[in-house]
This record gives C-alpha cells, sequence and structure tokens, in this order.
C-alpha cells in the first residue's frame, strides 16, 4: 500500500466523529485508572503565558474540553487535523475563542515558518503518518529551540494483541505494523530531537458490556480487514473469556516529551 493510499484510508477512517468516538469511549466506560488518559496527558504539558501551541491531530479537540485554565495561557492554540470533518467537530467542542484557530494540517508538509512554536503536541497519532521521518523533521523544524514535542502513543502488548491471541486458535493472524510504538518511539525521535523522556500510563479495561467492546474493535483500520470470524463468533470467544461478568484486558500506554535544547542529548529512559 502506498503512501497516498495510506493518508486516504486515515482521512475516511476520521472523516467523521463516529469511529473515533467509539474507541474513546470504551475507555472513558471500562479503564480502571480513572484519572484518564486524555486528563493525564493534559496535566503533563508545561505550558506557560503567551507559549505559541500547534497541536497535530487534534481530532474532536476532546482533550482541550473544560481545560478553559490552560487555554488561556496560550498566545496562540492551532488545533490541526488531517480530516475537516474532524475539525468542525473540535470547532464545536472547544468553541470560538480568540486565540485559537482551527486549520487542516498534514504533519508531513506543516505549513508554517522555522521555529515558531513554544510546543507541538501529536498524541496517538504518529502510528498512522506515511513518512514519520518528514514528519518528525518537519515538527522539529517549527519547533522552538528549547521548546517541547509531547506525543503519546500504544505500546505493542496492549489491547488489539490481547485479543489476537484469543483469536489465534481459531484462524485469526493479526499483525499490526508498529510504525511508532513506546517500544520503538524513543529510537525514531532520538534522530530528530535532543532529549527523548517516555512516561507510561498504568491502567486496563474490565469491560462489562461486550457490545461496546465490539464496537471499538471494529471501529479501527486494521483489525475488521485482519479477522476472519463473524463478529458473532468474536463476542462469543471473549465471553468464554470473561471471569466473573468481567473481561480484563491490558492496555498499554504513555507518551514522550522531546525537546529542541542541546544541553542533554539521547533517550533519558522511563518514568513511572
Amino acid at each position: 500500500m502506498n503512501a497516498m493510499n495510506d493518508k486516504t484510508l486515515v482521512r475516511m477512517q476520521y472523516e467523521s466523529a463516529s469511529n473515533l468516538n467509539a474507541r474513546i469511549s470504551i475507555h472513558d466506560k471500562y479503564s480502571v485508572n480513572k484519572q484518564g488518559f486524555g486528563n493525564w496527558i493534559v496535566g503533563n504539558y508545561e505550558i506557560e503565558d503567551g507559549m505559541r501551541v500547534l497541536e497535530l491531530g487534534c481530532g474532536t479537540g476532546s482533550m482541550w474540553k473544560n481545560q478553559d485554565n490552560i487555554i488561556s495561557k496560550c498566545g496562540e492554540l492551532v488545533l490541526t487535523d488531517l480530516s475537516e470533518g474532524m475539525l468542525n467537530v473540535a470547532q464545536e467542542n472547544v468553541g470560538e475563542l480568540s486565540n485559537v484557530t482551527y486549520q487542516v494540517v498534514d504533519i508531513q508538509e506543516i505549513p508554517f515558518e522555522q521555529k515558531c512554536f513554544d510546543i507541538v503536541i501529536a498524541n496517538m497519532m504518529l502510528y498512522h503518518v506515511p513518512n514519520l521521518a518528514k514528519g518528525l523533521s518537519e515538527v522539529a523544524r517549527v519547533l522552538k529551540d528549547n521548546g517541547r514535542f509531547y506525543c503519546a502513543t500504544g505500546g505493542e502488548h496492549g489491547i488489539m494483541e490481547y485479543v489476537a491471541e484469543l483469536l489465534k486458535p481459531y484462524g485469526v493472524d493479526y499483525r499490526a505494523t508498529y510504525n511508532f510504538s513506546l517500544q520503538n518511539g524513543a529510537a525514531k525521535l532520538s534522530t530528530h530531537f535532543s532529549s527523548v523522556e517516555m512516561l507510561e500510563y498504568i491502567d486496563a479495561l474490565e469491560i462489562t458490556n461486550l457490545d461496546d467492546f465490539m464496537e471499538y474493535l471494529f471501529s479501527g483500520i486494521t483489525f475488521p480487514k485482519a479477522c476472519t470470524l463473524e463478529r458473532g463468533k468474536v463476542k462469543e470467544i471473549l465471553q468464554q473469556n470473561m471471569v466473573g461478568g468481567i473481561l480484563r484486558v491490558p492496555k498499554e500506554a504513555g507518551m514522550f516529551v522531546c525537546c529542541c535544547s542541546n544541553r542533554h542529548k539521547g533517550y533519558l529512559g522511563k518514568v513511572f
């Protein structure tokens, strides 16, 4: 599959908010860690008064809802996404604010001048970027000296890997391609940024309604193509693995914090 087809697939997947909402809602309903991944992510941002902030792949903008104190600190907050439909939803969620703008942007071709943002954010989207090296190079280009780049992502031993292992005896061969993960992200980031730190978010899902989980599984791009079983059969297998009416599913997620400063070079390691 070529890069253009990859980008078109992502654009189609997230043209409306329905698929993304299905993926977010499962975490809201069933996560063991009640802080919430979005709240944890935002809580790690170090935004000071007057900073210029760019978010790439903002999705529905849900992480900025009820974050007026943080938004008010921004001299400018530029929310961008590859999907115009998603940006429309983000605009509804965040609102018309004097310091917030919305724009369709491809991370591989960021239409801003060099060293103009104090902070750049790209959460749960770098694994979709066809030319990741070019995208990261663009982020580094628009980031000011001593600026910070925040990018949350998943690991290689999370929800889909757990489900794939359950379905493997039934002939399902789900092999995810880890373009950017907690395991390989540091190496890819360290070629573009002077320091890279990984923060890990500890959590799991305790699913009580499998219909919700089925919507999550089939809302993605790769799983529906890889799964050769009928949805009913998948649900039956998951049902067999419930204990006390609960399907406990591991999660693996976290965030990298990168800096363009030359004071420290390399990967700083995990912080728990």
